[in-house]
């Protein structure tokens, strides 16, 4: 066996061999590395045997694959596979039937131009498969736009404030906040991700990590959207101390919320499920709807509350007794019935509060549309999923469990990253015809009109670090990206909705060439928009991509001038002391930018009055070409901590904090309605 059999191993599998650092220098992934992958990834490589068995597996397919994407307009083409057949029929959804006649060129059989999108079946020879037909590019932020500069602001769901909220932030404080800023000409609301994470253990609300990417976090619900104001009322205990608080108290709160959301489940079941109403019918469709994948979800969070809860605690499934460890394929086991039989009722809970998330959510979009909103909310799309969560545990096998996703070394971070989470694995989403990718994206963009999809870099490559290694003994693995950027586009277009991809740190060659011509949006940053002189004028932005002060990762324009961040992570020992130095040289940069582009005049103010800075910075960036400008509502109140400091976890009041005015009067702050209007005025 010599390496460059498992090298070769690799480059089938789609393991890059090398990788570009930040200095611009290729490394090269170590055999031991690439054979730890691979074993991840289900191809042993520790023998030449093994060796031989995974090349074969690697090789020509014996048969058609469940589904293949094209783009509308295009020929059909498949891999041959075994006695392939020259005719075939294609059933539309509609059911109208066509014929097809194919020819073979080379290992490939191509039939005719296809224009009709959609998912049709096409029946060839004893074999059928799905045809997915894609527009030639998502709807785009122009499409909306018709032919204006929108703008909209970007918020943290948590972070709203409304009477009654019990401490978190919910989808009703959504709809308030989003019905003042339309009032303001606002046409989207850019929100915070929404995955549900562990209703079992509330300290766990990183919304980033979550348990499912399927789901909606139920904290976020507002029971009044179903039952009513009266109903609730009659169930919900004094908040006032946890609504109040700087910070959300996600313990205390949590358990409050899951408290009144537990006895109007008790109330529901006793009234409506018992009484036939029409709500006991609705959610009755709604689990007939979810289907397998919400009962697996459901399941998962009641046997997690049930683990967790045991005395020694096992937050984690795989330390649960074997015979609950395999996913959904647990009903099938006696002791999985037995505890069914048992708690059902704690399955019924969690396909209740789902219910509620989901009607939560379509109540704000319907009200954000309703208001005058071009786009109404966006979702944010987390890059991966707790490999302790309700997917990993599900649907095991749609994931790399053995792989987290991560980052290689780069300036910022020169031991690399691992993010701790499990993504999906490409040979899963062929085998399956990309049915977890797609039901990811249906649940983005189920309750929204536009979704941003976090390190969009993922659709070609991930860097893969397995289990217990260093960060920088990783490697990039591809990813089926022609296939998976039609899918977003067929999705885009059958929910009306933009797509938004975050687009910053390291990007293949080529990539946002690629994500132009889907018609996904980029994201420009006013602290990354540089030329070796200085800041770049707003006019030089990209076109195609949503404009930005700031991120929830980053300084808020106000902190940054004042050099808050710097003092933060000086006191963690995160900063360098070369630092401030460098950014008194950017905010002159900075200033200048600003002057030069009409966005301020007269000398920079001092470092105490921020207020200037942020009106110019929000007015810097409405001027770039871009056909949505987002403003972080942090930066829309001039406040100077960010939400979320990257390499803390405990030491820094990350995913916490709260704004002081309530959702609902938040544009009517005059500092607020002053931006705003200064916004409008730079977008036309």
């Amino acid at each position: 066996m010599s390496d460059e059999s498992i090298r070769q191993l690799a480059r089938m599998a789609g393991l890059a061999e090398t990788w570009t650092d930040a200095l611009g220098v290729s490394q090269q992934v170590s055999t031991d590395v690439l054979r730890r992958i691979l074993s991840s990834l289900g191809f042993s490589a520790e023998t030449s045997a093994d060796i031989r068995e995974s090349l074969h597996r690697l090789g020509p397919p014996d048969t058609l694959p469940p589904l293949v994407t094209m783009q509308s307009g295009s020929r059909l083409v498949l891999p041959r596979g075994r006695g392939g057949a020259a005719r075939g029929q294609l059933v539309h959804e509609d059911g109208s039937v066509a014929s097809l006649r194919f020819s073979m060129r080379g290992d490939r059989l191509v039939g005719p131009a296809l224009e009709r999108t959609g998912y049709h079946r096409l029946e060839f020879g004893d074999r059928h498969l799905t045809v997915a037909v894609a527009p030639p590019r998502c709807v785009t932020v122009q499409d909306r736009a018709e032919g204006k500069r929108l703008w909209g602001v970007a918020a943290q769901i948590y972070s709203l404030r409304r009477a009654g909220d019990g401490g978190i932030g919910d989808a009703t404080a959504v709809r308030e906040l989003a019905e003042g800023a339309a009032r303001h000409g606002a046409d989207a609301i850019a929100l915070s991700p929404a995955h549900s994470l562990f209703a079992a253990d509330p300290g766990r609300y990183g919304p980033y990590s979550p348990s499912s990417r399927l789901f909606l976090n139920p904290l976020f619900a507002d029971p009044e959207i179903v039952f009513g104001h009266e109903r609730v009322a009659r169930y919900r205990r004094d908040s006032k101390v946890l609504e109040n608080a700087a910070l959300v108290e996600w313990q205390p709160a949590a358990e409050a919320k899951l408290g009144l959301l537990r006895r109007l489940f008790e109330d529901f079941e006793l009234r409506d499920i018992a009484g036939g109403t029409g709500l006991a019918r609705d959610f009755s469709g709604f689990v007939e709807q979810g289907g397998d994948l919400l009962q697996g979800h459901a399941l998962f969070e009641a046997l997690h509350g049930k683990w967790l809860g045991g005395q020694p605690a096992r937050g984690y499934w795989r330390d649960w007794p074997a015979a609950f460890q395999r996913g959904l394929a647990m009903p099938r086991d006696p002791e999985m019935a037995a505890f069914l039989e048992a708690e059902g009722g704690s399955v019924r809970f969690h396909q209740f509060l789902q219910w509620l998330a989901s009607r939560s959510f379509a109540a704000a979009q319907a009200a954000a549309v309703g208001a005058g909103m071009k786009v109404g909310l966006i979702s944010d799309l987390a890059i991966g999923m707790d490999r302790a969560g309700s997917h990993a545990w599900s649907r095991q096998s749609d994931l790399l469990l053995g792989l987290n996703i991560g980052a290689p070394p780069d300036e910022f971070n020169r031991a690399g990253q691992d993010w701790g989470l499990s993504g999906f694995s490409p040979q899963a989403l062929v085998a399956t015809g990309f049915e977890p990718f797609l039901s990811t994206v249906r649940a983005a963009m189920r309750y929204a009109g536009g979704v941003r999809i976090d390190h969009i870099m993922g659709l070609q490559r991930l860097w893969l670090v397995p289990e217990g290694a260093s960060s920088a003994d990783g490697a990039y693995l591809d990813y089926p990206l022609d296939d998976l950027l039609r899918l977003l586009a067929l999705e885009s277009h059958r929910h009306g909705a933009v797509v938004i991809g975050e687009d910053l740190g390291t990007v293949p060659r080529g990539f946002r060439r690629r994500l132009t011509q889907a018609g996904i949006a980029g994201m420009d940053v006013m602290w990354f928009e540089r030329n070796p002189g200085g800041f770049r004028t707003p006019s030089r932005w990209r076109r195609d991509a949503v404009s930005m002060t700031t991120t929830h990762d980053l300084p808020t324009v106000a902190g940054w001038w004042r050099g808050s961040d710097i003092e933060t992570r000086g006191t963690l020992g995160l900063s360098s002391p070369a630092e401030p130095e460098e950014r008194q040289r950017d905010r002159r940069r900075l200033w200048r930018a600003f002057t030069a582009a009409g966005a301020a005049d007269g000398p920079a103010p001092p470092l105490d009055d921020t207020a200037p800075v942020v009106d110019a910075a929000l007015g810097f960036v409405a001027g770039s070409p871009a056909p949505l400008m987002l403003a972080p509502l942090e930066d829309l109140l001039g406040l100077t901590e960010q939400p979320n400091l990257p390499g803390t976890i405990d030491q820094h009041p990350n995913w916490r904090r709260r704004l002081e005015p309530s959702a609902a009067t938040l544009f009517d702050v005059p500092a607020v309605a002053r931006r705003a209007a200064s916004i409008v005025d730079r977008r036309q």
